[in-house]
């Protein structure tokens, strides 16, 4: 069995890891680490998992695991890892942006590669160490790479893009309360969002002339989970032929899927998979991508992206069904 050691593991994405490894059929938790919470029972955080697990968060790790998740805010990643040594055997996802971009991928002599399987994924079944791409980058990037990779990103890109309240994560904000999330609707680091820079960097590894802008607005929703984003940008073909380019890109994909309807977040919430819709409309391609924000967003995907390292079929203990009511 894959022995697993998780970090920070008191938030969204550290919970959502321990809720698939507990059903993972090849991998075994063993320890979770939380200062904040050692010597407390992981079900009293994470409070749905009572009578599923029987362990508590530590503040000791144990160097010789097989795989070891970061789930810790941006920025921290590289605090504990200078803090805390592990074996030559172990191998590191990090769930932040710590590692993503190009310029800060080697760190004490370790190469982070970037974990879009749908990217690069025999790069992925190679790594030791790697960077979970974010959770907006990863539904934007799925919605725009099968362009690139055709060379056809000519134009500026306009994004919209909304996340549910689990995006901000655990901590409370003035933004992140019920009386204000509820019934509301606002935008946030327009133009400027961190996951830009992992987005380019993907955009550009394909379609290396790529120049123009990508415009991307994030905004929050009054939901809890899920990505719901829409791009559009010129694109001289009909609509089938875009579909040709979408459905050949991601044919050998496992998650990810091309629809010939409209899409609505209940599709894929809890679950691991994007789903992506195509209009075309007076020379405008409009692309639509969902997904979970906490599952293909980040812990579902980190899931997918341990599976292809050790070896396993990708999408081992991640078969979920999305919640229609």
């Amino acid at each position: 069995m894959i022995q697993v050691g998780i970090i920070g593991g008191a938030g969204y994405t550290a919970g959502e890891l321990i809720r698939l490894l507990i059903n993972h059929p090849k991998a075994e938790i063993n320890f979770v680490y939380s200062t904040s919470n050692a010597g407390n029972q992981i079900s009293k955080v994470h409070q749905d998992l009572t009578g599923s697990l029987n362990l508590k968060f530590t503040d000791k790790v144990n160097p010789n695991i097989d795989v070891l998740f970061l789930c810790l805010g941006h920025g921290n990643s590289v605090k504990f890892l200078e803090a805390n040594t592990f074996s030559d055997k172990t191998k590191i996802i990090d769930l932040g942006n710590d590692f993503r971009l190009e310029k800060d991928k080697v760190f004490n002599g370790k190469t982070f590669v970037y974990g879009l399987p749908e990217l690069q994924k025999e790069a992925v079944k190679q790594a030791n160490y790697l960077a979970n791409p974010g959770c907006f980058a990863t539904a934007i990037q799925l919605a725009l790479l099968p362009l690139a990779n055709k060379n056809l990103l000519g134009d500026d890109i306009h994004i919209n893009a909304v996340t549910g309240a689990t995006g901000a994560g655990t901590s409370l904000s003035a933004t992140t309360h019920y009386t204000w999330r509820d019934n509301n609707f606002s935008y946030y680091k327009p133009f400027t969002h961190q996951h830009l820079g992992e987005i380019n960097q993907s955009v550009k590894q394909l379609q290396h002339d790529f120049s123009s802008d990508i415009l991307f607005m994030p905004n929050r929703g009054n939901f809890s989970r899920g990505i719901f984003a829409t791009a559009y940008t010129d694109f001289e073909g009909t609509v089938e032929e875009a579909k040709d380019i979408y459905k050949n890109y991601y044919k050998d994909a496992k998650f990810t899927f091309v629809s010939d309807d409209a899409l609505h977040l209940k599709q894929v919430v809890n679950t691991s998979k994007c789903l992506i819709h195509l209009h075309k409309y007076n020379g405008k391609l409009l692309i639509t991508s969902i997904i979970d924000n906490l599952l293909k967003g980040a812990s579902g995907q980190a899931i997918q992206n341990m599976n292809l390292m050790f070896g396993l079929e990708e999408t081992t203990g991640l078969q979920l069904k999305a919640t229609y009511f």
